[in-house]
């Protein structure tokens, strides 16, 4: 199992984020291109991964003067497995735990099938074990 680049540049972008919250910023917004600038994250793909992060709640944005991106919880209650699927949506580990899916030739005598739901949460649950800040370095 292998994240996408996405998803790795999403958490690279976000443990800046959580150093500059560490930082005592709280209320320092922070812009796709200072964060790009920052990780070595190309802009556009920062501009991206800003707009799907904030849309799945982990950041918050402003418009205007003063506006910008700051994360919308401390880093200590943003998990691992949140960020991995703001990106490439619910973990799955095979298309046996994904709801509705009933497309293995395989379905109908699997004696595995069963088992990997289990198999998923233990990952699911070691990254959502996970926290931002831990990543970040900065204290919880």
């Amino acid at each position: 199992m292998r994240l996408s680049s996405l998803a790795d540049y999403a958490v690279v972008m976000l443990t800046a984020a959580a150093r500059h919250a560490g930082a005592g910023a709280d209320d320092a917004r922070l812009s796709a291109a200072m964060l790009a600038e920052e990780t070595g994250v190309p802009l556009p793909t920062a501009q991206k991964l800003m707009g799907r992060l904030a849309g799945a709640g982990l950041l918050t944005s402003a418009r205007g003067t003063g506006g910008g991106f700051r994360l919308a919880r401390d880093p200590a209650a943003i998990s691992l497995t949140e960020i991995i699927e703001a990106v490439e949506g619910p973990i799955a580990m095979t298309a046996c735990v994904e709801q509705g899916r009933h497309d293995c030739a395989l379905e109908a005598g699997c004696r595995v099938r069963p088992h990997w739901t289990a198999v998923n949460g233990a990952v699911k649950g070691a990254l959502g074990g996970v926290s931002l800040a831990t990543l970040a370095g900065v204290p919880a």
